[in-house]
């Protein structure tokens, strides 16, 4: 059975502690790798060789590191069968979402930053001839990535790729649920010729390699994805640090939708916004609002196409949902549909368990469940779920929809669908989340700015490639084709 390495300095090697830890299929509960169970020990040899790499690498010019990305993005793309392969099996998502979005998406995020750092520009001022005044963006060091189990290989190479092509070289730590393609793109890199030491990935515990990462005196800039609770933990080890920060948190997404809505686009996405991944995407809308003029028709529209999805093996092409990650996380969410009962929520569709295969018998599966009558301040509503849970609420007024929507700690994302074109820009300014899709869902531009309000994190990704704190910053995306 194979065991994964750490990638240190171009190298890879066994942890320094030679410790190890299963990796299991969800698809059938059993394991098929090992991965480093690394410590401190392992992330400061990392530290090390990010540091020895960083002169030459943020003194390379522009056009040779965009040459380098471009080589990673190209190398992506040809290894996109087995990318995506490797993700179904490490995540238990449809191996047809990780071909046609996580590994595309991969090699976009190398592409469009090795496109941005060729055509930067800065601003200059004048002091009336006596001087002039300009802006200078240098590389901070060494950058401390974390990124999450649920879009492993997306996520992750959307936090190294504006890292290193501003300079920056980076110690990288994936989720030790899903390691697989983060040891792929160890190759990738190894192959597209990026010098040693630039990017090294260390696997392990986040209580191990994450706090070592967050709390090590020589990394000055944290990106982290995760859950919010962890990010209190990560704010607490860099506060002592001053490091800099970007928090991109839980989420528990509003789907606000007008009685004006496009009706036939508005369900189709709702559906796929609400179950894609298994609802592990922290985009997903688990709180649908439906004005009442339109809630039953919406709602037994939704609950139909929802009984549609085929759950099955994540390695066949015609499977909707896949298995959930693991069985801590399964019984989680399972335990949040038993709790809906005692709050008052009735299960219209999803209470049964889905026919599958003796040989995915094992595996961690469970039907998309559709919840009605849950109120707004149960935990069912209140509390990230994370998983293909979902609860569909009237409401009457604009007032109404949007006190409901506001009604959470959490403000990542959020949906909104209507018609009228004014009130899609009103209540977009009004909804408390880092990024509003109005009639849309999941369209993304990595020229805008990304990240959440309140308990969703804090700092920006995207938008100039640099952290910002501009914490009332919002995206929002107003679909204008059909």
């Amino acid at each position: 059975m194979i065991k994964l390495k750490n990638y240190i300095g171009g190298e890879f090697l066994d942890p320094v502690g030679d410790g190890w830890i299963e990796n299991f299929e969800p698809a059938t509960g059993k394991v098929y790798s090992y991965l480093p169970d690394s410590s401190a020990a392992d992330v400061d040899h990392a530290v090390r060789a990010a540091l020895e790499a960083f002169p030459a690498w943020s003194s390379t010019s522009a056009s040779e590191r965009a040459r380098v990305l471009n080589r990673i993005a190209d190398l992506i793309e040809e290894n996109l069968e087995s990318l995506a392969r490797a993700e179904s099996r490490d995540q238990g998502k449809p191996y047809s979402l990780a071909k046609a979005m996580d590994v595309p998406r991969a090699a976009s995020n190398f592409r469009f930053f090795a496109g941005a750092i060729l055509h930067q520009e800065e601003r200059a001022t004048d002091m009336d001839g006596a001087a002039l005044n300009y802006a200078l963006r240098v590389p901070v060091g060494v950058a401390g990535l974390i990124s999450p189990w649920n879009l492993p290989l997306y996520l992750m190479t959307w936090k190294i790729a504006p890292a290193i092509a501003t300079g920056n070289t980076c110690v990288v730590k994936g989720s030790e649920l899903t390691p697989m393609s983060a040891f792929l793109l160890s190759d990738i890199l190894s192959q597209a010729g990026l010098p040693a030491g630039v990017v090294n990935i260390v696997h392990g515990y986040g209580h191990s390699v994450g706090r070592a990462i967050t709390s090590h005196p020589k990394i000055p800039i944290i990106s982290f994805t995760g859950g919010t609770e962890t990010g209190k933990d990560v704010q607490i080890q860099a506060a002592e640090h001053c490091k800099k920060l970007s928090l991109e948190l839980g989420g528990k997404n509003p789907n606000l939708i007008f009685a004006d809505a496009p009706f036939e686009e508005c369900v189709t996405t709702s559906v796929r916004s609400s179950f894609t991944n298994q609802g592990e995407i922290c985009l997903c809308g688990s709180r649908i609002f439906v004005q009442k003029p339109l809630y039953e028709e919406f709602l037994a529209a939704f609950i139909e196409k929802t009984r549609q999805l085929r759950v099955g093996d994540p390695l066949q092409d015609d499977t909707d949902l896949g298995a959930l990650v693991s069985s801590d996380h399964l019984k989680k969410v399972q335990s949040y549909v038993e709790l809906s009962k005692g709050e008052g929520g009735e299960i219209v569709t999803g209470s049964d368990c889905p026919k599958l295969p003796e040989s995915l018998s094992g595996g961690f599966f469970m039907n998309p469940c559709v919840i009605t009558g849950v109120p707004t301040d149960g935990r069912v509503m209140q509390e990230e779920i994370f998983g293909p849970v979902v609860t569909v609420t009237p409401f009457s007024t604009e007032e109404e929809g949007l006190a409901m929507a506001n009604s959470v700690r959490f403000g990542l994302a959020s949906s909104l669908w209507t018609s009228d074109l004014r009130r899609a820009h009103r209540v977009a300014r009004r909804i408390e989340a880092g990024i509003t899709w109005v009639n849309s869902w999941m369209l993304r531009d990595l020229r805008t700015p990304f990240g959440g309000m309140k308990a969703s994190g804090s700092g920006r990704e995207g938008g100039n490639y640099s952290l910002d704190f501009y914490s009332e910053t919002k995206n929002i995306c107003v679909k204008i084709s059909s």
